[in-house]
């Protein structure tokens, strides 16, 4: 199948699909006489699994990882959950400075309740320009 084909089976950009390539996450297909990318059942396969870990927001150095282990199917699998328990240490990290930046923006907007004031009285602008 051509790049388009892949990108609309797999509801990926042509350009994501190109980044993954020259990233090493994708191999490179074959080319047809005319030049033009030649994909497989494969490649489509390994996007997807590339995708689903990317919306579970894996970094690609994440990804490459669990991609060798895909890739060795006999390979003790205690990395992917090694690897999988760390990303959830992050996602946890990543979910408490979330609720503080929540908690920062709520102060800042308590600082600005006039309706029809005007910006030169705004708490909030007044706020964000102190050093």
């Amino acid at each position: 199948m051509k790049i388009g084909d892949l990108a609309r089976q797999t509801d990926t950009p042509v350009e994501t699909i190109r980044f993954y390539e020259r990233e090493g996450l994708l191999p490179a297909p074959a080319r047809t006489g005319s030049n033009y990318r030649a994909y497989e059942a494969s490649h489509a396969e390994r996007l997807s699994f590339i995708r689903h870990c990317r919306n579970l927001d894996m970094t690609l150095d994440e990804i490459r990882t669990l991609l060798r282990f895909k890739d060795h199917p006999e390979a003790d699998c205690g990395g992917v959950n090694d690897l999988l328990d760390e990303h959830i240490g992050h996602v946890s990290q990543r979910i408490r400075e979330l609720r503080l930046l929540e908690r920062q923006l709520k102060a800042l907007r308590a600082r600005c309740t006039a309706v029809d004031d005007t910006a030169d009285h705004c708490g909030i602008l007044n706020e964000l320009s102190r050093p």
